[in-house]
């Protein structure tokens, strides 16, 4: 015990610090530490709890920019097959025009023959009749001088039985 008072310490005391030391910690551990180490695991609770909303929402979103990459994607196909449909049906009606309009020339190429044809023809027989005309107005001014009044009758109505047989 002299080593004890030699270092000044008192049995007696350094037994009350221990006992005191032992009240503080037993206070401090039930009214400190407790509520401290429930708020620290109510923390750590959230945190967890906000780190896995924040996965799902993470993965939520992958989701969402992948669909909106696949609808992109399928919209730009139907654009795609919009715009060659369009094109296949312009083809098809510049194809129909071109037919319609080859098909309206050669008609009216063909009316313009026909018309051209009949015109002709009455062009020949009014022709063919003023000829007529004229060679009979010809022939009965030279049948005069060179025929007999009977002999010009003749000669007339041969020549217009002639005239009739060729037009």
């Amino acid at each position: 015990m002299e080593i004890i008072n030699n270092f000044g310490l008192n049995p007696v005391l350094l037994g009350a610090q221990i006992v005191n030391f032992l009240i503080i910690l037993f206070l401090l551990k039930k009214f400190l530490y407790k509520p401290v180490l429930e708020i620290l695991q109510k923390r750590q609770t959230t945190i967890k709890d906000g780190l896995k909303q924040a996965d799902e929402a993470r993965i939520k979103l992958e989701k969402v920019v992948i669909e909106e990459k696949e609808i992109l994607r399928q919209a730009q196909l139907q654009s795609r097959k919009i715009i060659e449909d369009a094109k296949e049906e312009a083809i098809e009606v510049s194809k129909k025009i071109s037919e319609d309009t080859k098909t309206q020339t050669e008609k009216l190429l063909t009316d313009a023959k026909e018309q051209i044809a009949r015109e002709t023809v009455g062009a020949e027989k009014k022709l063919a009749l003023s000829t007529s005309k004229l060679a009979i107005t010809f022939l009965e001014k030279t049948a005069k001088e060179l025929f007999s009044t009977k002999e010009q009758g003749e000669v007339i109505a041969q020549a217009l039985k002639k005239i009739k047989k060729t037009s």
